[in-house]
């Protein structure tokens, strides 16, 4: 007969971590938990202008949903706007990875140089940053038009935001320049902890300098690059301002929004706050969607590790 040892005490100071947790969960929870749930609740009642004024709502349950399936124009922005933040998150991590490799091989007065640049850009307010753009695209002013047009093609009085595919290049343009340092500080931070002993050590062994990259540079910094990208999704899906911004500057609405916009026009624009709270839990769903390989493989090479 065998008779299992003594159990160990439970230590006093083992729950301290955990005590010291509950504080910041429940703030957490509480700021992020109830307006989830009051978007849930919004989004099965019918929620309009005269129940701001103290109408009660009518409780409609899936009924939002139901319309918004319904509606060939709901997919036609999902789809718009899953192609723009693919495109910005893609263009934005090829860009801001390239920069970060440059500042690796500048010199220490041009790198500041060149971060401060970033910088900048980086610290610029939306709207500012945004009136700066509408004047270089300007239709009768901006130099963009005078610059094509000393080039050869005659751009003179040319409207970039008319057209769809036109206003979603300058939208692109303003989006992934604005995300770009970031990316690239990031990166560069990750970057500077690379071993340097490793990188010898592979161009000892015969390793180009493109074969370095792909070998062991970009591996040692992958669980960087994983978050940056999540968050570059996350953030280029929830794109409003700049797409806001621009369609009051000329932009056609209807052919032009994305799930932000498309959210703002039908709660505050049209006072259907109901089938806006539905489009905006429909918009979390595509979020998550659309962030979980990245999630997945986080948690992979987190066990892996």
């Amino acid at each position: 007969m065998t008779t299992s040892g003594p159990s160990r005490p439970n230590r006093p100071g083992s729950l301290l971590p955990l005590g010291l947790l509950v504080p910041a969960v429940a703030a957490l929870a509480l700021a992020l938990g109830y307006p989830l749930v009051r978007q849930v609740i919004l989004s099965l009642q019918e929620f309009g202008l005269a129940q701001q004024f103290g109408k009660p709502a009518e409780w409609v349950g899936l009924q939002n949903y139901r319309d918004l399936v319904a509606d060939p124009y709901l997919w036609k922005v999902v789809v718009r706007s899953v192609v723009f933040c693919l495109v910005n998150a893609a263009l934005t991590l090829v860009l801001g990875v390239g920069v970060a490799l440059l500042m690796r091989q500048m010199s220490k007065p041009i790198r500041i140089l060149v971060q401060s640049g970033l910088l900048l850009a980086w610290a610029m307010p939306v709207l500012a940053a945004l009136t700066v753009w509408q004047w270089l695209f300007d239709t009768q002013y901006g130099i963009v038009n005078w610059l094509l047009t000393h080039l050869g093609p005659d751009f003179a009085g040319h409207s970039w935001l008319l057209e769809p595919l036109s206003f979603f290049f300058v939208a692109t343009v303003i989006v992934v320049w604005m995300s770009v340092p970031f990316v690239a500080f990031t990166v560069y931070a990750a970057l500077t902890q690379v071993p340097e002993d490793l990188i010898e050590a592979a161009e000892l062994d015969g390793a180009g300098p493109w074969q370095r990259l792909r070998a062991v540079i970009l591996p040692t910094v992958r669980p960087v690059l994983l978050v940056v990208a999540l968050l570059q999704v996350i953030w280029d899906l929830r794109v409003f301002t700049q797409i806001y911004v621009l369609q009051k500057a000329g932009g056609v609405t209807r052919d032009t929004n994305l799930l932000g916009t498309y959210i703002y026009r039908l709660g505050i624009g049209g006072g259907d706050f109901g089938t806006a709270a539905a489009v905006a839990i429909f918009m979390l769903v595509l979020t998550v969607v659309l962030t979980a390989p990245y999630v997945r493989m986080m948690l992979r090479q987190e066990d892996a590790a």
